[in-house]
Formats: C-alpha cells, structure tokens, sequence
C-alpha cells in the first residue's frame, strides 16, 4: 500500500489479533483523488425524487401539524415584537401569491427585491417561487448604478422595494410594489395591502407546474473571479438545502431553540437560514431589520435566543467588549460562516464564554450555502480552524494548482466541490461558467485548503482574487475599473490588507497622470461615491508602475507583500 493510499485509515483489530479492512476517516479514495462525505441524511431527511415539485410546496409540507401551526411562533420582529405563527405565515404566502399573480407574475418572471430583514421577506421570497418565478435579492446599501445593472443583467419584470430605497428603483422603469405602508409622496400598492386584500385560497389562481430543475433565485455574487454574476440556484438545490438544514438542527439538538437573524435574507447565508431553511424546521426566528451590536444584545436577552449565526467580525467584538455581559446566558450555540475565523480568535471566544459553542463552516452562493459544517462540539474543539466535514451529499477535491490532480489529507490545494446544491452556472455568462466548472461538473471554488486525517476541511488561503470584507465579496477588478475611469489615474490594482475588525479592507495602487496632483483621500472619496459602503477603498499607495506578468495579469502577491513591508517598517 503507498503512503497516499494509507492517509486516513485507521485497522480495527479483532479481540483474536487479526484486522478487519481499515475504515477511512478521511472519505480520501486514492484512485479518484475524491473526499466523499461519510455522514447521512437519514431515511426521514431523503431528498423528494418527485421531479415537478417547487420549493414552497416542499416547505409548506415541512409544516407543523395544523393545530400546532396555529399557536406556534414562526417569526419575531425584533424591532416591533410583531409576531407571526406558521398558520399565518402559510396563509400570508399563498395570499400574496395571489396578489402577484393578478398583477400579472407568471412562470418565468423576474422579481427584483429591495429590502432589508423583515417578518415579510421570507413571506415573499416563498410566494415569488410559488408562481415560478424567479426572486433577485440585493443589497440596499448598493448604489443606484449597481441596482440597474442588477435589474437589467436578471431581467425583472416587477420590483418590490423598501419605502427608504424608492429613489434607486425608480430610475430603471421597471414596475414597484412597497413592502409596508404607502410612498409619502406617490400611490404605490404595498405587500401588506396584498396580503390583507387577496384570497388566499383564490379560485382563479391556476397550480403552477414547477419542476425542481427550474430556476427560483439569481443571487449576484463576485464568483471566483472578476466582477459580479448572477448565480442561479434552482428549485431543487433549495429543497435540498432545506434538508441540510434540518438534518443539522437535528443533529445539534436545536429544533426547540430559538434563533436569532440578523444575517441579511438578500445573502444566500441569510436566505438558506431564515428566508428558507429554518421554516422547514419548524423553529423559530427573530429577525433583526439591520446590524445593530447593542440591539443585538438586547433581542438575545428579551427573546432567550440559543442559536446565533454569525460572522467574525461580532464574534471578535463579543469577545472585547461583552466580558461578563448577563445578556448572553441564553446562547447555547454561535455558528460562523461568510469568511474565515481564526483559531487566536476562536481560543479567546472559548474561553471567556465556555458555555456558548463556537462551530465554524464552509459554503458560498455557487453552492447555495454551507458545504461543510461541524455537528459535533467535541469535534470543532479538536480541530480548531476547520469548518468542519463535508455535509451529506457532497464530495470534494483537493486540486493541486500545477498538476490537476487530486492531493491526499494535509496536502493543499484548490477545493473543488460536487453536490446536489451546486448552482446551474453564471446567469448569461457562458465563459465565466466554463471557467468556474470543469469539464466533469466540478464546482472550482478558488480557495486553496486541505482535509486532514479525520476528514476535517481547513481553508488556508484565497486562490481567487476577492477580498472578503465584514463577509461581503469583494472584486479588486470592479474597483479596479472605477479607479481608472478617474481622470488623473493612469493604472490602478486593488488588493486586501488584513483588518481585525472586518477580516479585510481594500487596497488601492495608483499611478497618477504625469504632473497630475492626487491625495489619497481623493481618491478614497472617488471610489466611494460609485459603490456600495462596504466596497470602498480604505487606503491608497501611489507608485510608479503597477507590476504584471508578461500575460499582462497584474502581480498582487508583490504588491501586498509590499503593503506588509510598510507596515512593518511603521512599528
């Protein structure tokens, strides 16, 4: 047997002395180069093989029983205390499906969504997929150009929005509903009134064949490469995702708990929890409108919430400045997921709050959430800085980068993935489809990482070139195209500089016009009057000349190894 062939097999010897087959902790097959995940779904979780069934039909289904539903609480406004219960949310979707319909959504349609958190918007996205039509999520925070070139790139047909964000829709033309209440200063038709107003059990509301292979959502993401795409994820992914979720809810105890949202619904992570996959476990969720740390604090307190899903940056401040904090004696568990968390960050977290679980995964848009998740306390104790094993259903490369072949545990890498909630590919982008998947279906994620002997994943570094700032994507090349459209900027490169606040922060390379007078603030002010809060450049460098290969690609891994040089030679 070679070396690679023994990685992650363990003998179990026979009281007799005689050993039975090694068992393979790592799922590694040598002869494939493939880890396959070695943990079910169960017979209760199997995935519907019934090809014409559509997600909110499946959610719908996953319902408590109807004289549960009733009285159970399925979401909490946190800003309000409004409550809705799985009986009224059922209702309230079928209602405003209704609603859509009559203002003309059918199967195939794209519906555009401006909105931050809110009890409505799990309610929405759920009658959006009911009709098969199709739901595009945004960011409210985006700029008034990066909501139309998102309209025009999905296609949408009709756009519901937020009071507060009117003004960026309205320039694009397209067709606007309200979520709550009316326009001060114009009569547009509200979610709330359609709910209130449409029969939910409308007979002239035709069944709507949908099949699982149909498109449900364009989710824009920075992909592994270049500027942002639309990831277009199916009613099946969803459904299985679904699966995914309750199979972990069951796994870590959580169906009685009580979590808390303030992850957007507009992220995929936001989407496949409380938009989605929480439904179907039958838990219940506060929602929060926007991050807030304090009122964070105050809704875990008021609502005795045990599970958090979080990001690395609220982690590093529960950890500076809630030493003590009374608040927290409800949580039992916190996830974490969108970017990468330390293990310097992880042993703080640990020990100021033993009894709180800090469980680490691993997922992105192209997969429609998590990949790899820790079920198991124990197991993220043992292996600090993974994101876990490979959920059910998946398996995994680890590709050497000059080679092409699959690397044995502890070997790093490229992770490329396979699962059944992989996304269709790019939305109109067939090279950037054909770049991201190779020839057999796998899902090139652009991250470099390893699997040990246990099957543990860890991510090591970024292949691609996106700079993860608070958990948002980031692409140097968009920031790039913005930095030299300035009139004063010959060449531009964007690259990440470490932040222990936000994980990331962009930074911009310039070379200036010959003659040409530029502050750094200037340029700072540029670029954050074109993109959105999170995308601005923090700081600027200027330089004579931009380093690139003889292929033209610029050379980033100078440019921030020189970045660290100087802030080096600052200490």
């Amino acid at each position: 047997m070679s070396v690679e062939e023994s990685w992650g097999t363990t003998p179990i010897k026979e009281e007799s002395g005689n050993s039975q087959p090694p068992i393979n902790r790592s799922g590694f097959d040598s002869r494939t180069g493939i880890y396959t995940s070695l943990v079910h779904l169960g017979e209760h979780l199997k995935v519907p093989t019934n090809p014409y069934l559509g997600i909110t039909s499946f959610v719908l289904s996953q319902f408590p029983h109807p004289h549960v539903a009733e009285s159970k609480i399925a979401y909490i406004d946190s800003s309000t205390n409004q409550e809705l219960t799985f009986a009224q949310v059922k209702r309230s979707i079928q209602s405003l499906a209704s609603g859509l319909y009559h203002l003309g959504i059918r199967k195939g349609d794209v519906v555009f969504v401006l909105s931050p958190n809110s009890i409505l918007y799990p309610i929405m996205c759920l009658a959006i997929f009911s009709l098969g039509a199709i739901l595009s999520p945004a960011n409210p925070i985006n700029t008034p150009s990066e909501i139309a070139k998102q309209v025009l790139d999905s296609g949408a047909k009709l756009a519901i929005s937020a009071t507060e964000e009117l003004h960026k829709l309205k320039p694009t033309g397209v067709p606007i509903i309200v979520t709550y209440g009316q326009s001060s200063d114009e009569d547009f038709i509200s979610i709330e009134e359609l709910i209130k107003c449409c029969d939910p059990h409308d007979d002239e509301l035709p069944e709507t064949k949908i099949n699982q292979s149909d498109t449900a959502a364009i989710l824009y993401s920075s992909g592994t490469t270049g500027t942002s795409k639309g990831v277009i994820l199916t009613h099946s992914n969803f459904i299985t995702m679904c699966r995914l979720v309750k199979w972990n809810a069951e796994g870590t105890s959580s169906l009685n708990d009580v979590f808390l949202g303030f992850i957007p619904i507009f992220h995929i992570y936001g989407l496949g929890f409380f938009g989605i996959g929480l439904l179907c476990a039958g838990v219940t969720s506060v929602l929060m409108p926007k991050f807030d740390f304090q009122a964070m604090l105050d809704a875990i307190e008021t609502h005795k919430v045990n599970n958090l899903p979080a990001v690395p940056p609220v982690i590093l401040n529960l950890v500076k400045y809630c030493k003590g904090n009374s608040k927290l004696s409800s949580l039992r568990r916190i996830g974490s997921g969108a970017a990468p968390l330390s293990k310097e960050l992880t042993d703080a977290f640990r020990e100021q709050f033993p009894w709180i679980e800090l469980r680490q995964g691993y997922g992105l848009t192209e997969s429609t959430g998590a990949t790899s998740v820790f079920v198991s306390d124990e197991d993220a104790k043992a292996h600090p800085g993974s994101c876990g094993r490979l959920l059910p259903m998946f398996c995994a490369k680890i590709v050497d980068v000059e080679t092409g072949l699959g690397l044995p545990p502890y070997k790093e890498g490229e992770l490329w993935l396979k699962g059944p909630t992989i996304m269709k590919g790019y939305l109109g982008n067939e090279e950037a489809t054909a770049a991201t998947f190779d020839k057999d279906g796998w899902l090139k994620t652009g991250d470099l990482g390893y699997f040990d002997a246990d099957g543990f994943l860890y991510i090591v570094d970024r292949i691609k070139e996106l700079i993860k700032h608070n958990g948002y994507q980031v692409a140097p090349a968009e920031l790039e195209a913005v930095l030299l459209s300035h009139p004063k900027v010959v060449d531009a490169a964007v690259i990440p500089i470490a932040d222990e606040e936000s994980g990331q922060i962009p930074m911009a390379y310039v070379v200036k016009a010959a003659g040409a007078k530029l502050t750094q603030e200037e340029v700072i002010q540029f670029v954050a009057g074109q993109v959105a809060p999170y995308k601005k450049v923090r700081r600027v460098g200027f330089i004579d000349t931009i380093p690139k290969s003889a292929a033209g690609k610029i050379l980033r891994k100078q440019l921030i190894l020189q970045s660290q040089q100087q802030i080096l030679s600052k200490l």
